[in-house]
């Protein structure tokens, strides 16, 4: 059957996903923005969260509400008698890396942390929880021994080779592990950091066996990453670490000490704190931002011997904020915090998540902000940029593109990911091989026929301009650690008001929140 005609059956056929109606192209949007010119914040966090479904690995549950997905890879850890399945798939492929799945997984849980009550009220903290939970299952199955993580399942070179559905799988799935022998302590904190924040994240819903499984396996990684220390390489050239280890230590040893108070993992933070720098970006690699954030909370806590990660961060928030005599990070014409032409929008939703979080930190503590060379910013001024970053994203922006898949009306229609661009298995049921999905539906210029609801793509350049084009992955695919750290960032600019005291110096904030 012609690509074509197939995409338009499908985008004929309204999928349900848990009152998230999907229908025809050009009525696939919802949300957008309200009477009083935000967006709906509350339909965006839902549809962030819903993405998650879509990009899940493994034998799906009755409540699946991405209903255009089926099983996939369910033989995966076979070949070394070990469950491997489950998980995420990170982007629009179909490999399932480790390591920045387990990052997706602590921003999700510090989301849940930071903003479970406005997660709640938006209806969301069941969805967010089974998202942290899926996650954090395949840690802990990947966790196989004290000194054994799996670190990735597939052949990534093989797995680019092929255009193909989940469902249809049959490139190599290798397995790749780190052991005592040939270590990975970024891997294995982040793994660490990714359980202690699920164990804070999940420790109230009433399951108190998973939760003990979650806090003793956080602590057997943390050791593990400490004890045999080295650089991982295993997951390159797709995600190779250039920032070294102690940023996931420092990282993991801060998530440990809010999940447990136990002595030992503050003395790391204190003992260490000489490795801390000032960074300009948030990552996958590289977590000096976030583990500053978890010091300098303690530190304005009372825990003075901190000082240095708190000076740090307020380094950061200088080296992205507007106008600080300290910019670092620019902002495009449109006002968009602008890091790297390739998945910008993976740096502006961790900063902005960082920014949140460190204005409601500052506020409660009762501090007056953060000074930087040029200006002085107010808690509430923080908070605003970067609620003006979430609006950015949702669609207030020179193109009113909302870069969220089923946002608005005007979203992402080609976006650069395997199984949304071919027709679900559900409609064609027939196997779908690699090369036809290089012939046939890469190349095709028809929309996606799946629309993967809540998908946030790699983003705009550094001009505002976005093309839509399925073949452009550095702008236009989606990825898990891009929609985890958006959540928080969403959850926070909910019942944001973009207005700031007249008492507020006005040259403070020029050109920090976009005029469109």
């Amino acid at each position: 059957m012609a690509a074509g005609m197939v995409a338009t059956m499908v985008l004929l056929t309204c999928l349900a996903a848990g009152g998230l109606v999907v229908g025809a192209e050009e009525d696939g949007g919802g949300g957008g923005l309200g009477r009083l010119g935000s967006p709906d914040y509350g339909d965006a966090l839902a549809k962030a969260i819903l993405f998650f479904e879509g990009q899940r690995s493994g034998r799906l549950p009755a409540n699946q509400r991405a209903t255009w997905r089926g099983d996939s890879a369910l033989t995966d850890g076979r070949e070394e008698n070990v469950n491997l399945t489950g998980g995420y798939y990170d982007a629009g492929d179909n490999v399932k890396f480790g390591y920045p799945m387990a990052f997706t997984v602590t921003l999700l849980g510090w989301s849940a942390v930071e903003y479970g009550a406005a997660v709640a009220a938006a209806g969301e903290l069941g969805n967010l929880r089974a998202a942290i939970r899926w996650g954090a299952d395949f840690l802990l199955r990947a966790h196989a021994s004290p000194t054994t993580l799996y670190t990735q399942v597939g052949d990534g070179n093989a797995d680019h080779q092929c255009w193909e559905r989940p469902e249809d799988m049959d490139t190599p799935r290798t397995l790749y592990k780190i052991t005592a022998d040939s270590p990975g302590s970024e891997a294995a904190a982040e793994a660490s950091a990714a359980l202690a924040a699920a164990y804070v994240a999940l420790k109230d819903d009433g399951d108190t066996a998973f939760s003990s499984r979650l806090l003793a396996a956080s602590r057997s990684l943390f050791d593990f990453a400490n004890n045999y220390r080295g650089s991982f390489q295993s997951s390159c050239p797709f995600y190779c670490s250039y920032s070294g280890f102690q940023d996931e230590l420092l990282w993991a040893s801060a998530w440990l000490f809010k999940a447990t108070r136990d002595a030992k993992y503050l003395n790391f933070l204190t003992n260490n704190q000489g490795s801390s720098n000032p960074v300009n970006e948030f990552s996958w690699d590289n977590k000096y931002a976030g583990a500053q954030m978890l010091a300098a909370q303690e530190y304005l806590g009372g825990r003075t011997q901190l000082a240095r990660y708190k000076d740090n961060l307020d380094s950061f928030v200088c080296a992205l904020m507007p106008n600080s005599g300290n910019v670092q990070i620019r902002t495009t014409p449109g006002g968009l915090l602008f890091t790297r032409d390739s998945v910008n929008l993976q740096y502006t939703t961790t900063a902005t998540l960082i920014l949140s979080i460190y204005s409601k930190v500052l506020k409660s503590s009762g501090s007056r902000g953060v000074r930087c060379s040029a200006a002085t910013f107010s808690p509430n001024q923080i908070s605003s940029f970067a609620t003006s970053q979430v609006d950015y994203i949702l669609g207030k922006n020179p193109l009113g593109m909302s870069y969220m898949v089923g946002f608005s009306t005007k979203f992402p229609r080609r976006i650069h990911h395997r199984g949304s661009s071919i027709p679900s298995i559900k409609v064609l049921s027939r196997k779908v091989t690699c090369k036809e999905g290089f012939s046939s539906w890469l190349p095709t210029s028809d929309p996606n026929p799946n629309i993967h609801v809540g998908a946030i793509v790699g983003g705009p350049d550094g001009n505002d301009q976005f093309s839509d084009n399925r073949g452009d992955s550095s702008h236009s695919e989606p990825a898990t650690y891009i929609n985890a750290a958006f959540v928080g960032a969403c959850a926070a600019a909910m019942g944001q008001k973009q207005v700031v005291k007249l008492e507020e110096p006005a040259d403070n904030l020029e050109s920090m929140v976009s005029t469109y």
